[in-house]
């Protein structure tokens, strides 16, 4: 099939929204989704040819990364790989281990350690950031509860400004208005989380998608590329688990919790692997279409 001509108005995203951006985490960032940025980063991704995906939350308070993002970077950077996109996995040296050892694990892209954001590849089309630190409008970064993390932070999401500027397209994945991308929807995130404006991210994106946990977001995009490349592109049985223990190994912590385990923002295996049930159903209702 030829990403060009891939028409995306039949595919219903209304109910995929609802299955990830539900704001069922009360964090409010995902009440600002729209099953049309869904759509509109499915044709960005459709449409590159050279994909750089950019991951790793460091807990500052812990010492340790966050089991968000490493998934969804992984499962959305090996659907892409699978239809025959050039892709790079790029986090920092903070991150790197966690984010490795979950890509081996399911056999993802081959990670690359970078912590200067010149050095990401500047040939890429498309740059996607899925729950990475971005700067606030002081030049700092903050953690969901307003604390300064910029002293953990490699400053990667500078690249995003470099790649507008070079008229290349940017997609953000976040859940709670902090991450990379998500400045685009600051002033609608500025009225549903009033009390965080200041720690809000400015870092703008071509499309910027807002859910509730972000691997999530991430799932969502490649089980939707699978349904026009007519191909299951998502997570397979029992990898959730696979990644989350390779996470334990490299002693990532739950970002809510705080916690060492097999959870995600809070959210238990059992849960994960539900949504993860109703995006497959979501996918088979789709593709039989």
């Amino acid at each position: 099939m030829n990403p060009q001509n891939m028409d995306f108005t039949s595919v219903d995203f209304s109910s995929l929204r609802k299955i990830v951006a539900s704001d069922s985490r009360s964090r409010g960032a995902s009440a600002l989704c729209r099953p049309e940025f869904f759509r509109d980063a499915c044709a960005l991704l459709s449409r590159a040819n050279r994909i750089v995906i950019i991951t790793g939350f460091f807990i500052k308070s812990a010492g340790a990364p966050e089991t968000d993002g490493p998934p969804g970077a992984v499962i959305l950077g090996r659907a892409l790989s699978l239809v025959g996109k050039n892709v790079s996995l790029v986090t920092d040296a903070r991150n790197y281990d966690a984010v490795a050892g979950c890509s081996r694990s399911v056999g993802g892209p081959v990670v690359a350690c970078v912590d200067d954001p010149d050095k990401i590849d500047r040939r890429a089309d498309l740059l996607t950031f899925i729950e990475r630190p971005g700067r606030a409008e002081d030049g700092r970064y903050y953690n969901m509860k307003g604390v300064d993390i910029s002293s953990v932070v490699s400053p990667l999401d500078m690249a995003a400004f470099a790649a507008l500027r070079r008229g290349r397209a940017v997609i953000g994945i976040g859940d709670g208005g902090n991450e990379a991308g998500t400045g685009s929807l600051r002033v609608g995130l500025s009225e549903v989380t009033p009390t965080y404006a200041d720690c809000l991210c400015t870092v703008p994106s071509t499309v910027c998608l807002p859910v509730d946990i972000s691997n999530w977001g991430a799932y969502a995009l490649a089980v939707a590329l699978g349904v026009m490349y007519g191909e299951w592109l998502g997570k397979g049985e029992n990898e959730e688990e696979t990644m989350l223990r390779a996470l334990e190994r490299a002693r990532a912590i739950d970002g809510v919790s705080g916690s060492s385990g097999l959870s995600v923002d809070g959210a238990g295996l059992d849960e994960l692997n539900q949504v993860s049930f109703k995006i497959k159903n979501w996918y088979l209702r789709n593709f039989q279409v």
